[in-house]
């Protein structure tokens, strides 16, 4: 056994469902790039979950991440305080934005747009300092449905160019979706060269929508249901462009343009019952006797699925080697 463990060093709760934690991941912190992710586990019989980067310091070794409670995993990785560990932490993943690539006196002279949604918020942020380490000041929207769930403004403000702050209940800020504010941007005479859109995948589709009535070239970050995060297991297949990408070695960034959201939202939807089943046998624990079997098709869509009542010393999980 490994004696390498990640100790959490600071941990906040940002809402009601959003929590940040620093993490000690010298290796990590040390070649990661913005828009790249990590896969972490709790413990040898943990999940494997995917998060962006949400901040990185190189010389303290530290690794930023930010998630939200969706399913069991999540709930019991919020339950984690600081000194604790985790047993895996594997990075960086996925390519860096196109941004890092770009001569840096091209990208002083282009006006950019941050679109970012819920929890969204969190990768934008990275990409948004480190355009201003390089002296470009970009300009963010952020939307949240209200005041209560909104993350990291403070942050942000300190790196952004302008932010415009919008709530779909109109309970701070501006009022409407992020959509309403880049229309009334340009409405207002703004100009902007690219567009990189992060949050909710309907959020992204709509946003890809508009701006490709604008002419507006629009970068999204995906995602999809992942496994492993080296493009072996298929489960964040999505198209681009009528070709099959995957997610984790293609991506997480994709023209938005090019992406069909349609096909993305329909696969996340076939892993949702697997997550539902996941929380109850964590709420329920050893009174939860429903154990389910999964026939998948190549790619990892499910493609039928049977229920069985088995005692509880017959049930296990899947267990998911880690690379790290």
């Amino acid at each position: 056994m490994r004696d390498i463990m990640f100790e959490i060093f600071e941990k906040e709760q940002l809402n009601d469902t959003i929590f940040k934690m620093v993490v000690g991941a010298k290796r990590v912190a040390k070649n990661c790039l913005p828009g790249q992710f990590v896969i972490v586990r709790m413990d040898d019989e943990g999940e494997r979950i995917p998060l962006t980067i949400c901040d990185y310091d190189r010389e303290k070794g530290t690794v930023t991440i930010v998630f939200q409670i969706v399913g069991a995993e999540t709930k019991r990785m919020a339950a984690l305080n600081r000194g604790d560990h985790f047993r895996d932490f594997v990075g960086p993943l996925g390519r860096p934005s196109e941004l890092c690539e770009e001569d840096i006196e091209s990208l002083k002279q282009k006006k950019i747009l941050f679109v970012a949604g819920g929890v969204g918020t969190a990768p934008v942020y990275p990409q948004v300092k480190w355009l201003q380490e390089q002296g470009v000041a970009a300009d963010v929207i952020v939307g949240a449905k209200t005041k209560d769930i909104l993350i990291m403004e403070e942050e942000m403000k300190a790196v952004a160019g302008t932010l415009y702050i919008t709530t779909d209940d109109g309970s701070y800020g501006r009022s409407g979706m992020v959509t309403k504010v880049i229309q009334d941007l340009v409405e207002e005479g703004k100009q902007y060269d690219v567009c990189i859109a992060i949050g909710p995948m309907i959020m992204m589709k709509f946003v890809c929508k508009l701006t490709k009535e604008l002419n507006l070239p629009t970068v999204v970050s995906l995602n999809p249901i992942m496994v492993d995060g080296t493009g072996m297991c298929g489960a964040c297949r999505v198209l681009v462009g009528g070709e099959v990408k995957f997610a984790c070695v293609d991506g997480p960034e994709f023209d938005g343009h090019l992406v069909d959201f349609d096909n993305a939202m329909k696969r996340q939807q076939q892993y949702k019952t697997e997550e539902g089943r996941a929380m109850l046998r964590l709420e329920e624990g050893d009174t939860h006797h429903a154990a389910v079997e999964t026939a998948a098709e190549p790619g990892g869509a499910i493609s039928k699925t049977r229920l069985r009542i088995l005692p509880c010393s017959d049930r296990s999980e899947p267990k998911h080697k880690c690379f790290s």
